[in-house]
């Protein structure tokens, strides 16, 4: 784990919590509370930030790039974790979902026990980080559907906000890719005071956020908005695509 990136570390880390909340929920016949942890967290965690941010990767980047493997790899544990935990309670639909990847007469989701967790997934720092730049993305995602809702953009990849945060917020955004969690074409981080009229929530008065247009022309192959699209071998790409297309 320690050489994936941040998000699937979180991720990692977040299974190693379930685990934990998984085994204790069974063995006191919990069900419903198994239910709730694990609906919440593939709604929550996974479809709204996980799946939302990695589809990029996933689709665009080169298929030998460590991002792309990485989340490969999660999915992976994914699976086997959410259909083996799930596997008491919606009997039939995770062997049909299990039997439909590993097909067979002596297959069955149901002869499976729970994969051991490595006590090297929990990472209470990262955990207590990313709870912080969720809180951060929030702002941004915010700012961008107001926005929307005024029909300025269609897609967040057609923006590339200014966001000023405070010099502690800065330091958590250092060392991660802030446009990439955002789904923004670009973004610009500042630790100078936001302007009047900077969009912003009130319960996270350390971001605040100042909408701008992505420049450029959107990439035909990852509908980013980025100044070098067309100047590649590949007509309508920007750089990483046209690397990935060879």
């Amino acid at each position: 784990p320690a050489a994936m990136p941040e998000l699937e570390r979180w991720v990692l880390h977040r299974l190693a919590e379930l685990d934990t909340e998984v085994r204790e929920g069974y063995a006191k016949y919990d069900f419903q509370g198994v239910f709730q942890k694990l609906f919440a967290f593939c709604t929550t965690d996974l479809s709204a930030v996980y799946f939302d941010i990695r589809k990029d990767a996933l689709y665009c980047d080169a298929a030998t790039s460590l991002r792309r493997r990485a989340c490969r790899t999660v999915l992976d544990i994914l699976f086997h974790r959410l259909t083996t935990w799930l596997a008491p309670i919606l009997v039939f639909t995770m062997e049909e979902v299990w039997l439909e990847r590993f097909p067979g007469e002596d297959s069955s989701v149901h002869l499976v026990d729970f994969p051991e967790t490595p006590k090297a997934w929990r990472d209470e720092a990262l955990a207590k980080k990313w709870d912080a730049l969720r809180d951060a993305r929030r702002v941004v995602t915010g700012a961008l559907e107001v926005q929307r809702t005024a029909k300025v953009i269609g897609s967040s990849l057609e923006a590339s906000p200014e966001v000023f945060v405070t010099p502690v917020m800065a330091g958590l955004l250092g060392g991660v890719d802030f446009a990439e969690l955002c789904i923004t074409s670009g973004l610009t981080l500042s630790t100078a005071a936001a302007p009047e009229g900077a969009f912003a929530l009130s319960d996270v008065p350390d971001v605040a956020v100042l909408f701008h247009p992505a420049k450029g022309a959107k990439c035909e192959r990852c509908w980013k908005v980025l100044p070098d699209v067309g100047t590649h071998k590949h007509p309508g790409t920007c750089q990483r695509c046209n690397d990935a297309l060879g």
